[in-house]
């Protein structure tokens, strides 16, 4: 019995030895294995203990062949501290190796502890990580019995804001006054009549009384000017005659102008006297023969001429009968056509050169920056509002999805799978429109982990298949009644190196509520880390020039942070 016992004790300590020896040998692999894996990228840091608001100097070197691509981290990899200034990268050369380095200028405003992530370098295809690294944030203590007191400083002056905005409002509210002034001064304004406007404004017996004044006082006699002044005398009757007896005495000879008064006066329609027609038939005879027989008539005889036709104008006058009230209404509407008429042309005028104005305005500004883009300014469109609007960048999820959007997300009911509530979690936000079925989504799905398995460590995280969710994907858009779905594929890299797929293609979508179809694209990015799958779904119309600039926008801003800490509360 004895003998047994001591025969199993010197077999457990034969075993003993043999486990110590391959635990020595393990830890010498895996420490060789580690130098191996982690020998070309290090860091170095200032300090690990700073004040609130300072900065440390976070230093990433790699060692590589010359062949090999470096990349280094990009944007806000090293939340919760914050990158001010992420420098040049250094490259100097040892042996047939690069060294290259980069400087991370990093700085946290809220005292505590905090542990900056493990940074991924990607050197070739292959990526490496650095430690995580624990950082002191502490606070500014001030002696209030030491540190004297201050007013207020007073206000200052800051420099104005650069916009030109108002530099464009005040140009185009310029333009618009120098217009309606230049439109007010040549066609609306109330114009000073000229000395013919307002003798034409006269009626015609003061008309006519008139221009004989003007004829008395002119030099035509005194120059010798008879058959000027003849002209004019007899101008003068005939144009009285015109307006008030017969409505073609400017353009009849004498004999046909004597025979139509005589005619009249035969009518009863004018009472005139046999020495009245006469008298104005000799003057128009002679001023016949002055001016197509040279006859030459003393100054004398030409005076009393025109005394007479003076007399015999207000021998007409009077002789003429009183105009009926159907005659002056059909006179007052008369003028009140003409001023309506007037007016009409003044509308139509302004109208037509502010269309003109305004059509050069709309071709200028098309040549210089597209019609569409003018069209689109001037009527609206949605996709260029979002897209010159304030664009929000935000975190969604955890870990978290970095993502700039034209909108905020909003959070949504996840629809998880009947049955699978107790396996997975699901977050989502989402921004959509229904007019040109532009739409965000970000879902993040986590799986659970028993407690029982999480303590094992043979037991691996479960992963995600990103092909089997990318055909859900497109499931997903056929139960919806999408049709004519085209599907791509392609291996997708965010700015900060999360590697995923992008499933992309076109689709025809119909619009909620009616019956119209709309040619569209979409695009999946799938990224799978242990359990958690995030994904970012896109939609957006097809031949949208706006919404495609804001999609590149979007893909562009994408970033993981799959190594963050999740928050306690």
């Amino acid at each position: 019995m004895n003998y047994e016992l001591r025969n199993k004790k010197k077999e457990l300590k034969k075993d003993s030895a043999i486990n110590k020896r391959l635990a020595v040998f393990f830890s010498v692999v895996f420490f060789l294995c580690a130098l191996t894996s982690f020998a070309q990228v290090k860091i170095e840091v200032d300090t690990t203990k700073i004040r609130v608001g300072e900065q440390i100097n976070y230093k990433i070197k790699v060692e590589a062949d010359s062949s090999e691509l470096v990349v280094f981290p990009e944007g806000q990899t090293f939340m919760p501290l914050e990158v001010v200034e992420a420098l040049k990268i250094d490259t100097t050369k040892k042996d047939a190796k690069f060294l290259l380095s980069r400087i991370y200028k990093l700085t946290q405003f809220d005292s505590g502890s905090y542990t900056i992530p493990r940074q991924k370098i990607i050197i070739g295809e292959k990526p490496f990580y650095t430690d995580s690294l624990r950082l002191d944030v502490n606070t500014i203590e001030v002696d209030t019995t030491k540190q004297k007191l201050f007013d207020i400083k007073p206000i200052i002056e800051v420099d104005k804001s650069s916009s030109t905005w108002w530099i464009w409002l005040l140009g185009i509210l310029s333009a618009i006054a120098l217009v309606a002034f230049l439109l007010y001064w040549f066609i609306w304004r109330k114009k000073p009549l000229t000395e013919e406007e307002e003798i034409a404004l006269l009626p015609p017996y003061d008309r006519a009384q008139l221009a004989l004044k003007k004829l008395d006082e002119s030099q035509y006699l005194i120059r010798a000017e008879v058959k000027e002044y003849y002209s004019q005398l007899t101008f003068i009757i005939r144009k009285y005659l015109d307006e008030k007896v017969y409505d073609r005495a400017l353009e009849s000879t004498t004999s046909q102008l004597i025979s139509r008064l005589q005619l009249l006066k035969d009518g009863n329609q004018i009472e005139l006297s046999k020495d009245t027609i006469k008298n104005i038939e000799s003057i128009l005879m002679r001023a016949d023969l002055v001016k197509f027989a040279k006859s030459a008539p003393d100054t004398a005889l030409a005076e009393m001429d025109k005394a007479t036709v003076s007399k015999e104008i207000d021998v007409v006058k009077a002789s003429l009968p009183e105009p009926s009230e159907e005659e002056k209404i059909l006179d007052v509407q008369y003028l009140e056509a003409q001023a309506s008429k007037k007016k009409r042309k003044k509308i139509i005028l302004t109208v037509a050169i502010s269309v003109v104005l305004l059509i050069a305005t709309f071709v200028g500004f098309g040549i210089k920056y597209g019609f569409g883009y003018v069209k689109d300014t001037i009527i609206g469109h949605e996709s260029k509002e979002l897209l010159e609007g304030e664009w929000v960048k935000s975190e969604y999820g955890f870990p978290p999805v970095y993502i700039e959007t034209p909108r905020v997300l909003k959070r949504i009911v996840s629809q998880v799978p009947d049955g699978d509530e107790e396996q997975m979690t699901m977050t989502s936000f989402s921004y959509s429109t229904l007019i040109n079925v532009f739409s965000v989504t970000v879902n993040t799905t986590t799986l659970k982990v028993p407690k029982q398995e999480a303590q094992t460590k043979e037991t691996e995280n479960p992963t995600f298949d990103l092909l089997k969710f990318s055909e859900a994907g497109i499931q997903g858009f056929e139960s919806k009644g999408a049709t004519d779905i085209t599907v791509k594929r392609d291996q997708f890299i965010t700015p900060n190196a999360a590697e995923g797929l992008k499933t992309f293609g076109t689709l025809n979508i119909k619009i909620p509520d009616t019956e119209s179809i709309m040619s569209a694209e979409y695009a999946f990015f799938q990224f799978s880390n242990e359990n958690i799958l995030q994904q970012i779904i896109l939609t957006w119309a097809q031949d949208d020039v706006y919404a495609d600039e804001m999609i590149q926008r979007i893909i562009d801003s994408i970033e993981l942070k799959p190594d963050e800490e999740e928050p306690q509360d």
